[in-house]
Order: C-alpha cells, then sequence, then structure tokens
C-alpha cells in the first residue's frame, strides 16, 4: 500500500507537498509542454505587485558554483491583469493556487490586497522581502517591528489564508517568525534568496545594474535547513520550506526538519521535469520504509 502524501497545511488540502517556488515557473503555463503540473501539490505565482513592473535592467541571471543568482526586479503583469488573464488558467492546472504578493510600501500591499480578496485562490503568500522605499529602502522582513507592522495591517483586511515569506537577511529570524504568527499568519514560507554579489573582473564592476542580487540554488540549502528547523520549532503555525531543493532526499530533510510543504525553485532552471521526480522519488522513499504517510517523518528531527 502507497504512503500518502496528502498533506493539511493551514486548512487547505495539498495532494501532497511539493510546491513550485515563486519566480521560477511564472504562472504554470510555461510547464505544460513538459509534465501535467496538475500532478504537483501547489504552484506558486510569479511575485505580484499593484502595478506592473517591467523588472530592472542589465544583466538579471548569472550562475554561481552550486547556484544562480537573480535580479529580475520583480517584473509582472500587476495584480488587476494577472486576475483578469492568469488566475483562471493557473486554477485550471488542478493544482492548490498559491499568489506571492509583494511591494515597497504598506499602502501598496494593502491596495494590492483588497483587489485580491474578490478572487477565489487558496493562500496568500506575503513577501515581506521587499525594500519599504518609504522607509530609506530597509527591507519589511529586516526585524521584528518592520514584519509585525505590514503583517498587522495585512492582516486586518486580507480575506484569504496568509502565509508570510520570510527573509534571511532577517537580524533574527525566529524573532520574526514568531512576531509574524502573533499578528495573525496562518503559516509561514522560509527562506528567500540570500543576497549576494557577483563581480565581472574584465569590466572592474559588478554583474548586476543594482550590484547586489538573490542567491539561490544548492549552496544555499544546509543554511536554509537550519532556518527551517529553528522557525518549525518555534511556532505553532505550519512551515513551507525553501531553499536549494534538488532531490527527493532534500525534500524529505526539509519535511524532518518540520516543514509541511517544500517549495522546488531553481531547479527548474536545471531540469523542468525536477518537481516530477522529486515527487516520485519522495513516494518511493516512503513506500520502501513502510510509511503510511509523510506526515510521519514531520519534525523528527
Amino acid at each position: 500500500m502507497k504512503a500518502s502524501l496528502e498533506t493539511n497545511f493551514a486548512g487547505v488540502v495539498f495532494k501532497n507537498p511539493i510546491v513550485l517556488a515563486s519566480g521560477t515557473c511564472g504562472f504554470g503555463q510555461e510547464l505544460r509542454e513538459w509534465f501535467n503540473p496538475g500532478r504537483l501539490g501547489g504552484l506558486c505565482s510569479k511575485g505580484l505587485t499593484l502595478n506592473a513592473r517591467s523588472g530592472n535592467g542589465g544583466i538579471r541571471v548569472w550562475e554561481t558554483a552550486s547556484g544562480m543568482m537573480n535580479s529580475v526586479g520583480l517584473e509582472n503583469p500587476g495584480v488587476r491583469c494577472f486576475i483578469e488573464r492568469e488566475l483562471i488558467l493557473m486554477k485550471a492546472l488542478g493544482t492548490a493556487v498559491i499568489v506571492n504578493l509583494a511591494g515597497h510600501s504598506i499602502d501598496d500591499y494593502l491596495e494590492a490586497v483588497e483587489l485580491l480578496n474578490a478572487a477565489s485562490f487558496d493562500l496568500l503568500e506575503l513577501n515581506i522581502s521587499c525594500p519599504n522605499l518609504k522607509a530609506g529602502g530597509a527591507i519589511f522582513g529586516a526585524d521584528a517591528d518592520r514584519a509585525g507592522e505590514v503583517v498587522r495591517k495585512v492582516r486586518a483586511v486580507c480575506k484569504h489564508k496568509l502565509v508570510v515569506k520570510l527573509s534571511p537577511a532577517a537580524n533574527d529570524i525566529v524573532g520574526v517568525a514568531r512576531t509574524c504568527q502573533d499578528e495573525g499568519a496562518d503559516a509561514l514560507s522560509l527562506v528567500n534568496t540570500f543576497p549576494a554579489m557577483a563581480i565581472d573582473t574584465e569590466k572592474r564592476s559588478a554583474v548586476f545594474d543594482n550590484i547586489y542580487a538573490g542567491l539561490s540554488g544548492p549552496a544555499i540549502k544546509p543554511i536554509a535547513l537550519r532556518m527551517v528547523h529553528q522557525v518549525a520549532k518555534a511556532v505553532s503555525i505550519p512551515v513551507m520550506g525553501i531553499g536549494g531543493i534538488t532531490t527527493a532526499q532534500d525534500a524529505i530533510e526539509f519535511i524532518m526538519a518540520g516543514a509541511h510543504l517544500v517549495q522546488v525553485g531553481s531547479a527548474n532552471f536545471i531540469n523542468p521535469l525536477i518537481s516530477l521526480e522529486i515527487l516520485e522519488g519522495l513516494q518511493t522513499w516512503l513506500d520502501s520504509k513502510g510509511l503510511a504517510s509523510v506526515g510521519e517523518i514531520r519534525g523528527v528531527v
């Protein structure tokens, strides 16, 4: 008998714990030529902002040892266009739909949330790794006070289940996690990309126009795993693990560290079928151990 992969996450039932990470699969349509995304537990949309953004100029993606860096700049069609054109296509894929929302001011978040309140989807993932431009550029997720303010105000108007995506740049990620929980978050996802840098020695300049970019991929996995373990032990709401997951073994480690779900991101650029292979590998491993469900290994470490 096969082990059950069904996972309850903040009241939303996922058919399995494998989710496609924001910014790595668009709105899901790009993967249809490779496999049926409906086989996965969920799909997280490209990061949305209130209004459309063209993103950053210059180089946007840079390969690193055991990972990649990106400075895309939240290129997206804006919340209104997403609701009108993309959301219906995402829902038709037959998997749980997670909408990722970013913003550069609290007012931006709140106006976008009001628009999204009229739409039907499973979870809202609030990206608090954006710089608060009205407060001098410090990111919302840098400390508990800033994170708490945006979560409290969004929670007051948000009609959807609210997942807060944490930044590894936080000065105390456990403290931020606890504050987000206290202010009404239904769940947490972590971690976002790590601040990083690349230099073109021939040009004697930074590779990216914005100097710094976000590092993801296998290079960050051990650190992300540690952070997920720390946060999962410190809060009572469910956690979604993110960071360098490329194999079923990686996914199993994150679940053992306390994650209910895992997001697969950068690995999609290496192999578009990787999430399906991770799912199948997870099933095979659980069955080989004679386990009845994936829940039996959650948080065992």
